[in-house]
């Protein structure tokens, strides 16, 4: 733990080795983080064209079993668990009975019985508590906080099979997007997932925190003839943009619905209830007033977070997330706007620091990996 500015922000396994390299620290919805190492754009650009390692060990882990582990599972979140394989994992959210956000999730069926809930950082211990106190009703289940049992590296790039294979004995080509296995990376027992947060291919690595810089230095060291760089929280953010990734707390949060967000093939439609089913059917048979859509700066000038969004000259919303990305090398962003002005090639303007800046709606990704 380490005090700033009067707040106690909690350190990552790997902490100092982020310290030891030089990485540049800032606090992060309570943690201590590494934002970046050789600079943002430098590692952008590195998960792009060759591969990046980070350290995203301040995630949030709950595991959810018991005989009632799928009824649960099911009843809070809002794709459909039921099509999970074990050994599978999905994107989901966590949603109200509104419809909206409680937080944005990956779920992994670990067992019939047994799953486990990636959540955000900043939202571990609210997400632990209403979980529980909806599966009250359900009976045979229980939900545990084992966040303190994992450490979790991000190894992204396009070069990440050739760098992670010769460390483990799980097949990685043949495993499927979205699918995991357990083994062994560097000699240490992990879960491995073909996951990831920047839009490339990739895996992310589960181990006991105690074994989590023995993992780091392999990595890196495989990785160091193939342009492996070790990134921080600055490109990830970045590399999420650009490929119209969801943040939680700036893209969606409780205000938000899952069809407001662009989200709604997370919906499971055919299962027979969830929280929110009820008010999203409305929502889409009523039809949206609004939703989450891209646009490129046509003016120069970047639109970020928390800017004023005009369409015909009314106020009509506020950027979400906005930045100029490294790889597209374009100022891109993403706003909530009404639904007759979230067709693509739509002029907007966004007001960057008291400039109505020239901007268009486009589809998104921005970014899509090209596929071998």
């Amino acid at each position: 733990m380490r005090q700033s500015t009067g707040v106690t922000l909690k350190e990552t396994p790997l902490h100092a080795r982020h310290v030891a390299m030089g990485a540049r620290m800032v606090s992060f919805g309570g943690w201590e983080m590494p934002v970046q190492y050789s600079g943002i754009s430098d590692e952008h650009v590195a998960v792009r064209t060759a591969a990046g390692l980070f350290d995203v060990s301040h995630m949030g882990e709950v595991e959810i079993a018991g005989d009632d582990a799928l009824v649960a599972v099911q009843r809070i979140t809002c794709n459909d668990a039921a099509k999970l394989v074990v050994g599978q994992a999905q994107y989901s959210a966590l949603t109200s009975h509104d419809g909206t956000f409680v937080d944005d999730i990956i779920v992994y069926r670990l067992a019939d019985d047994h799953f486990l809930m990636v959540v955000n950082a900043s939202n571990t211990a609210r997400d632990v508590a209403w979980i529980r106190n909806e599966i009250k009703v359900v009976g045979g289940v229980v939900a545990v906080n084992v966040s303190s049992r994992f450490a979790l590296l991000a190894l992204q790039g396009p070069r990440a099979i050739e760098i992670l294979q010769p460390l483990t004995g799980v097949d990685l080509e043949a495993m499927n997007y979205y699918w995991f296995a357990t083994g062994e990376v560097a000699g240490v027992r992990a879960i491995v997932a073909r996951t990831g947060y920047t839009g490339e291919d990739g895996f992310e690595l589960f181990v006991a925190p105690q074994t989590s810089e023995r993992v780091w230095d392999a990595v890196l060291d495989m990785g160091s003839s193939f342009g492996l760089r070790p990134a921080g929280l600055g490109a990830r953010d970045t590399l999420r943009l650009e490929a119209s990734m969801r943040l939680y707390g700036n893209d969606m949060d409780d205000s938000t619905t899952v069809l407001e967000a662009g989200l709604g093939w997370i919906i499971g439609w055919d299962k027979p209830a969830f929280n929110g089913k009820v008010s999203l059917e409305r929502q889409q048979l009523q039809g949206l007033g609004r939703k989450l859509a891209g646009f490129e700066m046509l003016d120069r000038g970047v639109g970020r977070s928390g800017y004023d969004v005009y369409v015909d000259g009314e106020k009509a919303g506020k950027v979400t997330s906005g930045t100029r990305t490294p790889f597209l090398k374009k100022a891109i962003g993403m706003a909530y706007l009404p639904l007759e002005a979230c067709r693509p090639e739509t002029e907007i303007r966004i007001d960057v620091r008291g400039s109505k800046l020239l901007a268009r709606v486009v589809r998104m990704p921005f970014y899509t990996r090209p596929r071998s």
